[in-house]
């Protein structure tokens, strides 16, 4: 989902870390990362009733969008929260967030308090926990300029004084600028520390956008653990690690072995290859993440 400013991205800088031997123990979100790997699926269109048991074999959890996704004008996951459940699905509730040229000359804390609210008001409503953790979708990547900055920080703390968990989807991927080389999640990370030794409280959990190989995979289910994607900076704060998009973004994953399809897109395992069987490949250290405690 997530894209790079053309106008900061240079090169991929981020190297393999090796997992641990053990099982990984440090803090995130309120609780604690196991060092588990489950394997979950995300798509801006819901793919479809009849879907959701071929699906629910290879997969633990899909996202689901509380508002519109990016591009699309309705929400077709609305109201499917009961069915997919029913499925057996896990949860990445996510909420479309703003793009930097809809924040320009805007109240973006304003802005930010609004669409936080609406975030957990839309979670209640569509059933969920009242302490669900919920992502906003920052789409585009780099260091965060001061309006995004501001915006994501005020969804952030009206989330939370709803009651329920905050967490951000972001890049991964190092872009260089004047400043020196960063990625928006290491930028999210390093102002949200700063926050916490302010509030004395660290709670915030990151859906890292990464598709370069190494560390990525390609289109497949055999994805490493977390701790191999990011740098040290960013474990304590990693719940969910997407690692393949449909379509490729040969720009980053240009290295990753031949097993996307022709139209570079990665399909579900034993699927027929449609519109409603392409999939972004995702692992995260619980089978439900949004609703694990």
């Amino acid at each position: 989902m997530t894209k790079n400013s053309p106008a900061r991205l240079l090169i991929f800088l981020l190297l393999t870390v090796p997992a641990p031997a053990g099982i990984a123990q440090h803090a995130y979100a309120g609780h604690t990362y196991s060092g588990h790997a489950y394997p979950g699926f995300d798509r801006n269109d819901y793919p479809g009733d009849a879907l959701l048991p071929a699906l629910r074999k290879d997969f633990r959890y899909t996202s689901f969008w509380l508002n519109s996704p990016p591009g699309e004008t309705a929400n077709g996951w609305a109201g499917k929260r009961a069915l997919l459940k029913q499925n057996g699905f896990g949860f990445l509730v996510l909420f479309n967030g703003r793009l930097d040229a809809q924040l320009k000359g805007r109240d973006v804390a304003a802005l930010g308090t609004a669409d936080g609210k609406a975030a957990a008001s839309a979670a209640l409503r569509e059933g969920f926990a009242g302490n669900v953790l919920i992502f906003l979708d920052q789409e585009e990547g780099g260091r965060l300029l001061s309006e995004q900055a501001d915006y994501i920080f005020a969804w952030i703390d009206a989330v939370r004084a709803a009651g329920a968990r905050a967490g951000v989807y972001c890049s991964g991927i190092e872009t260089r600028d004047e400043s020196g080389a960063i990625s928006t999640a290491l930028d999210i990370a390093t102002r949200e520390k700063a926050r916490s030794k302010m509030s004395g409280e660290h709670r915030l959990a990151l859906w890292i956008a990464n598709d370069a190989c190494p560390p990525a995979p390609g289109c497949t289910l055999a994805a490493p653990q977390m701790t191999a994607a990011f740098p040290a900076q960013l474990r304590e704060f990693a719940a969910v690690w997407q690692y393949a998009q449909s379509p490729r973004r040969m720009e980053f994953s240009a290295q990753c072995p031949a097993n996307a399809a022709p139209d570079g897109k990665c399909y579900a395992p034993g699927l027929q290859q449609n519109a409603n069987t392409f999939v972004d490949f995702d692992v995260a250290d619980s089978p439900d993440p949004s609703e694990a405690p």
